[in-house]
């Protein structure tokens, strides 16, 4: 039997349709959910009709693949909405089943599990969403109310990006980040702020999952991509290769999380999963067949 999962991000909405044979196929749309939500409270209508015509497809995309099998978690953005109900009567219209709104714990946990495949232990696991960061180990985690789109809109605002704006951003990470408390000897990214980063480190020629997965993100690689795309144009961003051209606008910000990750935990790299929540759930939900 198929299971499709559908993650409702700050950022992207994405697919994952598997089965006990393995993964059938995964898709993702980057269509700013979040956008402005630190500032109204909502999502706004632009927001809901680019999210809507992915899930318009993703729907079609169940159904063409027969799962019977579904579920849609919603995360920080919808948190933080007040018209997020009215925004899951729409989505459920369109994938069949209703979004389910997850907590940051239950978004960290899923994350660990999807990452770690119910194997190692020892790790930390990262994930940098469009509106929060989740810190997850074993027997603890925490969620930030930070991430990619909600730092952008909170401080850098549009590109080129000048360098007091840059400075701003990382200042106000830390001090976001300066009450955790965990040790890592090793950190697991997940989700595209990460798989995004590494491409780019890698200088790939198209976003290749295979070359992403398991590769090594360091330090100082993620001060150089925030040094090297800060002063560009958007459209000059927008043109790197690996990078999804939607994710443009935010990419810097989600560097400056991941930054910030690894100098909080001190550690010097991160190795990057390709493998995230959506994993997690979609193994929660064949476990129970």
């Amino acid at each position: 039997m198929k299971v499709g999962v559908i993650d409702i991000g700050t950022n992207s909405m994405r697919l994952l349709i598997t089965s006990r044979g393995g993964e059938i196929g995964r898709w993702v749309r980057v269509t700013g959910l979040g956008r402005g939500i630190d500032e109204t409270g909502m999502l706004s209508d632009d927001g809901i009709a680019r999210s809507m015509a992915a899930f318009v497809e993703f729907g079609r995309q169940l159904d063409a693949e027969q799962v019977e099998v579904r579920k849609a978690i919603a995360t920080s953005a919808s948190r933080d909405a007040a018209n997020r109900e009215m925004f899951f009567d729409q989505v459920e219209t369109a994938i069949g089943v209703r979004p389910t709104l997850i907590s940051g714990d239950d978004e960290a946990r899923y994350a660990y599990d999807g990452a770690n495949g119910g194997g190692r232990q020892d790790v930390l696991v990262s994930d940098i969403g469009g509106g929060s960061t989740e810190f997850v180990t074993v027997s603890d985690s925490i969620s930030v109310d930070i991430g990619s789109v909600r730092l952008t809109d909170r401080i850098l605002g549009a590109h080129p990006l000048a360098v007091d704006r840059v400075d701003d951003a990382r200042a106000h990470v830390r001090s976001l980040f300066d009450e955790i408390s965990f040790e890592a000897t090793e950190v697991v990214g997940v989700a595209g702020t990460w798989t995004s980063l590494a491409a780019i480190i890698l200088q790939l020629d198209h976003y290749d999952r295979e070359e992403v997965h398991e590769s090594v993100v360091a330090l100082g690689d993620l001060s150089g991509v925030i040094d090297s795309l800060a002063p560009m144009p958007l459209s000059d961003v927008e043109e790197i290769p690996s990078l999804d051209p939607k994710r443009a606008p935010v990419i810097v910000a989600g560097a400056i999380v991941a930054e910030q990750v690894l100098s909080h935990l001190e550690v010097d790299s991160a190795r990057v999963s390709e493998r995230d929540t959506l994993d997690g759930v979609a193994e929660e939900l064949l476990a129970l067949l």
